[in-house]
């Protein structure tokens, strides 16, 4: 493939997996001074999930085609797993699995992120629990091998793998931020801002069905946050479109699925054989 072969010298090993799902539009500026902060305590459940099956085409910036994917939620034993899977075409494997509980509001139970392959800088094999115990792999290509493990301190709102499914509870005009765990490889505690930006319609048909976009920034704060900014360790901001129409739907990602290259997450059909 291409476009990765292009890519894959700019490609960093930290991973930072944004969430499950997908998007499609185009932007009209919403005022700032409208928007409403959400309180930290966790994002309430407005719309619970449930079992879910799709089929998602993963683009390159320059809308090449570098992996078809599925996403698989289920409920297991009062949480629900929510598995997002690309296999691309140079054999390169991405899986992001996450548990959480929807009672009241949205926690995480677990986290697991596999990356191996050209398409990355480095294979990756990364585990997380809500008491804050994780276990992280790497392995260069080069055959240089990392590992870590420990304990972090947790805040009640981690959302590794979730922010799809925050947003889809989120009104048009909130605010909120929440932490994340990037592995670069080793754990550091971040935040993300998820604000709303824009009211596209996206087409259906003919018909236009209304949107929000909304923009996610990853904060660093203090020195770590300028050093890693000069250094580039820190990834650049996400977008994601959800259409808003009675139940909320997650149309498009466009952002790193880790430390690396702008990739676009998309919904596809399946397609019969001839």
């Amino acid at each position: 493939m291409s476009a990765v072969a292009v890519q894959r010298t700019s490609l960093r090993a930290g991973a930072v997996a944004w969430g499950v799902v997908v998007a499609c539009v185009a932007a009209t500026t919403l005022a700032a001074q409208g928007s409403r902060r959400v309180a930290p305590a966790g994002i309430p459940v407005r719309f619970a999930e449930g079992t879910v099956h799709a089929f998602l085409e993963l683009h390159s910036a320059e809308a090449v085609l570098l992996a078809n994917g599925d996403l698989v939620q289920l409920p297991h034993e009062g949480e629900i797993e929510s598995r997002m899977t690309f296999r691309f075409r140079d054999s390169s494997f991405f899986e992001e699995t996450v548990s959480f509980t929807q009672r009241g509001v949205f926690a995480l139970r677990s986290y697991h992120l596999v990356q191996r392959g050209p398409a990355f800088a480095a294979d990756l094999d990364a585990s997380l629990a809500a008491n804050g115990k994780y276990v992280v792999r790497s392995r260069s290509h080069d055959g240089e091998s990392k590992e870590y493990a420990g304990t972090l301190d947790m805040p009640p709102d981690v959302s590794n793998g979730l922010p799809i499914v925050l947003l889809k509870n989120l009104g048009p005009h909130d605010t909120q931020t929440v932490h994340l765990v990037a592995f670069m490889p080793a754990p550091r505690m971040i935040q993300l801002r998820m604000a709303p930006v824009a009211e596209p319609r996206v087409l259906n048909g003919e018909r236009g069905e209304p949107a929000v976009a909304f923009d996610l920034k990853p904060q660093v704060s203090g020195v770590a946050g300028l050093f890693g900014k000069l250094l580039g360790k820190i990834p650049p901001d996400s977008h994601v479109w959800i259409v808003t129409q009675e139940a909320p739907m997650f149309v498009r990602f466009e952002g790193p699925l880790y430390a690396g290259p702008i990739w676009r997450i998309d919904l596809a059909s399946p397609r019969w054989p001839r």
